[in-house]
């Protein structure tokens, strides 16, 4: 009998979601990921092509589809932790940011989709296994989400401002049925995402004077899923390295 914690986790192949899965595995989770492509063979760790599902999170239905898919694979065990780190930040043609004025509506529908509701939706649908495992959940949310910044576009700040304001209500939510729910706000994280501007204009605004690793981050959603954790809940982290102080 596999008596292992399970974490299922979306955005797996890169950056944040690629440093949480090795930190879990490396304290002997068994990780379910979710992401709309197939096995990253560049993140591999131990049961890895058999535990991912391919869901597109900009489709409901498909997050529906997959929510089936993932109960099945859990054949009754408990979950014990969902960090909810998938995200879309679209930019121009020419990789400028989308503001309010140039973002097109359509594409504001499918960045509240990926960012606000699928997390809603698979928190919703997998709340009877987190409360088997007195789970909790983690949602990643952004620096962007609290000040207007110069590199992330304005539906993808609002829509993060959005999941801040949606932890506090699920905390309340599920909180009263045993089940933690908790945010962190990354800042300038040195991972694929980050503007090749990015360190002319924001390093002097870090009193640190550095950008922070995907470990570190990948190091506090694994102390929110564990047991010094377990009277922290509705709060929300911020890893910047003092950026807004």
């Amino acid at each position: 009998m596999d008596d292992r914690k399970i974490l299922v986790l979306t955005g797996a192949s890169r950056g944040i979601g690629h440093a949480t899965v090795k930190r879990f595995s490396k304290e002997g989770w068994r990780v379910i990921t979710c992401s709309r492509h197939g096995f990253p063979e560049n993140c591999p760790w131990e049961a890895g092509p058999e535990d991912h599902l391919q869901i597109d999170l900009a489709t409901p239905a498909d997050v529906e589809r997959g929510v089936t898919e993932l109960k099945s694979r859990l054949n009754g065990a408990p979950l014990h932790a969902l960090v909810n780190n998938a995200g879309i930040s679209p930019k121009s043609a020419d990789g400028r940011r989308l503001d309010s004025v140039s973002g097109d509506l359509a594409l504001w529908q499918q960045v509240y989709q990926v960012n606000v509701f699928a997390p809603l939706m698979l928190a919703k649908s997998l709340l009877d296994c987190l409360q088997a495992g007195s789970g909790t959940v983690v949602n990643v949310t952004s620096i962007a989400g609290s000040r207007v910044h110069e590199f992330a576009g304005s539906a993808y700040a609002t829509s993060k401002a959005a999941l801040s304001a949606l932890t506090r209500e699920m905390a309340s939510d599920f909180g009263k049925r045993g089940v933690r729910v908790n945010a962190i706000a990354p800042g300038e994280i040195k991972t694929d995402i980050l503007s090749p501007d990015s360190e002319a204009a924001i390093l002097p605004q870090i009193p640190m004077r550095r950008f922070g690793s995907a470990n570190e981050v990948a190091d506090i959603i694994f102390f929110l899923c564990s047991d010094q954790a377990n009277y922290v809940n509705g709060a929300e982290i911020h890893v910047n390295g003092g950026q807004h102080v």
